[in-house]
């Protein structure tokens, strides 16, 4: 079993840039979604999201010019919220260059062969969003639990990154979208099951997300992420002996977890635990070769002194 996944080595990465006792969890979904943004306004905006990487373009996108945010369709500069976005032009020509062949092919199994190689290559440069609509071209064409997830896990590292109450909006729901198609054709697909419980905590209806992350515990209790999920959670809701629970869970079902043991840290800290919390702090040091996480550990360690 995997010890970290994906969203949580960014969360690593963001807290050597300035950590606080939230840091890490902007990956937490934090605003509400407009119940009134129907599937079809979810596929056409992931659409232009996808035509701002010169993708298969919504017709009105393509006639402005402009992608969702107001920018060149095809500019590849890093933006405000979209900072590890900037593509090197050597792969955007590579890109521009499959993206024309996608978008001219009328050979249903060549256009999906050209999709997923896209999505790929959109992967390779951390643009999510971009992947997840070329693999959701893929699932549409060729329905399954499989094809229905890899699109939605795309989505789900794109919405691990959103920092903005639009971008949370749009790949929120489209996790939760995809994600149901998931469990429609396999209800006991606990990855599936714990992200989508992820993707309903920036909704009206947050409970239902805790409830599917329970599902998840209740039928694997040894289950790594979902323990780190409600750990975080219940960080967020400044219930920090609870959290020390969830995490010394993780910890004891992987010694391993970086992430397990440098939230133990966090919150044994804040529950007044320092000696405690500076064991797993110096476990979390020694287990992974990250010097960013080296830097956060060691100015966590002077806290406690």
């Amino acid at each position: 079993m995997a010890s970290t996944t994906a969203s949580s080595k960014h969360q690593l990465l963001i807290l050597a840039l300035a950590f606080a006792l939230v840091a890490g969890l902007f990956l937490l979904p934090k605003v509400i979604v407009k119940p009134k943004e129907g599937k079809e306004s979810l596929t056409q905006s992931a659409a232009r999201t996808a035509n701002r990487d010169q993708g298969a373009a919504a017709p009105s996108t393509a006639a402005s010019g402009l992608d969702e945010h107001g920018h060149p369709v095809g500019s590849h500069e890093a933006t405000s919220e979209q900072p590890h976005m900037t593509v090197p032009p050597a792969q955007r020509q590579e890109i521009i260059a499959l993206v024309r062949r996608f978008t001219s092919e009328t050979e249903q199994s060549a256009k999906l062969r050209l999709a997923q190689q896209l999505a790929d290559k959109y992967k390779g440069v951390e643009r999510f969003d971009s992947a997840g609509y070329y693999l959701e071209q893929v699932a549409v064409a060729r329905p399954g639990e499989q094809t229905w997830k890899r699109a939605a896990d795309a989505y789900f590292e794109a919405f691990s990154f959103a920092t903005t109450e639009e971008r949370q909006n749009l790949l929120g729901a489209k996790c939760r979208e995809l994600y149901e198609r998931v469990l429609k054709n396999n209800p006991d697909n606990l990855d599936a099951k714990n992200n989508l419980g992820m993707a309903y905590m920036n909704t009206s209806n947050p409970m239902k997300g805790v409830g599917l992350l329970r599902e998840v515990l209740a039928a694997d209790p040894k289950n790594e992420k979902t323990l780190y999920n409600l750990g975080l959670l219940a960080i967020k809701s400044g219930q920090f002996s609870r959290a020390v629970e969830r995490f010394e869970e993780l910890v004891k079902v992987n010694p391993e977890n970086v992430d397990g043991q440098f939230y133990l840290g966090v919150t044994l800290a804040k529950t007044g635990a320092k000696e405690e919390a500076r064991k797993a702090f110096l476990k979390a040091k020694s287990i992974s070769p990250d010097p960013a996480l080296a830097a956060t550990v060691d100015e966590e360690l002077k806290k406690l002194q």
